[in-house]
């Protein structure tokens, strides 16, 4: 147990804080190399077990069937090694993931501090521009007077003649005559 401990950095709880995704990434691979090695090295004990059962088969039995057992129990650890190395990988491309999850929210969110600046910064651009704008449109209108000095045209001074007052007696006549003229029309 204390060489798993040993081989995967535990602390004992001595510092409480657990190693960065890159230490433990790290770690893992150097353990998949380890193993690698340890199963060519079980790899070339099969086979020498195997050369030493079939060179002690017909002469030495007893030989032959401990070269084949000690074959089966390196067989053995290299199925166990397979699976521990399958784990590994595992733990280790789970790892590797979610550090590049991590790295791209990371730089996701960072990017989104930026655009919201940059909109922020827009905004107050074009509040800027309104505002200069309304100051331009502003002095226009208090540019925009009548014309200085242009004579305006003279009232009459002299009084017109009035026209005699009609009599009230003159004007019925007046209307009774358009009346029977319009009456002999028809």
């Amino acid at each position: 147990m204390a060489f798993i401990g040993k081989l995967f950095g535990s602390s004992g709880g001595k510092s409480g804080k657990g190693p960065t995704p890159q230490e433990a990434i790290q770690r893992l691979r150097e353990t998949e190399e380890m193993l690698a090695k340890k199963q060519e090295f079980l790899e070339k004990k099969i086979e020498l077990e195997l050369q030493t059962a079939k060179k002690h088969g017909t002469k030495n039995k007893r030989a032959a069937l401990q070269a084949l057992k000690r074959k089966k129990r390196y067989e053995k650890q290299l199925t166990q090694i397979d699976g521990t190395l399958s784990t590994i990988e595992f733990q280790r491309e789970a790892l590797e993931n979610a550090n590049t999850n991590t790295e791209v929210l990371k730089n996701m969110g960072f990017a989104a501090k930026a655009m919201k600046a940059a909109h922020e910064n827009m905004d107050e651009l074009m509040a800027e521009l309104e505002e200069l704008e309304q100051e331009e449109l502003d002095k226009n209108l208090l540019e925009v007077q009548g014309p200085e000095n242009v004579p305006l045209p003279s009232v009459p001074s002299t009084v017109l003649p009035a026209k005699p007052a009609k009599k009230k007696e003159e004007e019925e006549e007046d209307d009774m005559k358009e009346l029977e003229a319009w009456a002999g029309t028809m």
